[in-house]
């Protein structure tokens, strides 16, 4: 059985599923959302405000795309909406739609 995960891509450690009395939970947190030094905006809850720990890429362009937006280690951010794989996020009360990708980039 795990063969087949493995040649499907899919690995038992990225999730920690538990039977109870009503069925399967899934009780772990997904490895895209965390990291090192916090959880990725991705793994933020709508309306609750985060504050940035760090901005993590090794791309220098969405670094500096990020630090234009206001997006740096201190500052305060909040994601209003979830819509498919964009994010709307207010940051010094202004409101912007960022993709996942740099979604995942923002560490709160």
């Amino acid at each position: 059985m795990e063969n087949i995960y493995k040649q499907r891509g899919i690995f038992e450690n990225r999730r920690n599923i538990e039977r109870d009395g009503m069925g399967l939970v899934n009780k772990s947190i997904s490895r895209e959302t965390s990291h090192m030094n916090g959880i990725a905006l991705t793994g933020a809850r709508i309306n609750a405000e985060y504050t940035i720990k760090s901005v993590e890429t090794n791309n220098n362009e969405v670094q500096d795309f990020l630090f234009t937006l206001g997006c740096y280690e201190g500052e305060t951010i909040t994601v209003i909406s979830i819509l498919a794989d964009q994010y709307v996020v207010v940051v010094k009360d202004a409101r912007y739609s960022i993709d996942k990708d740099l979604a995942e980039c923002i560490m709160i």
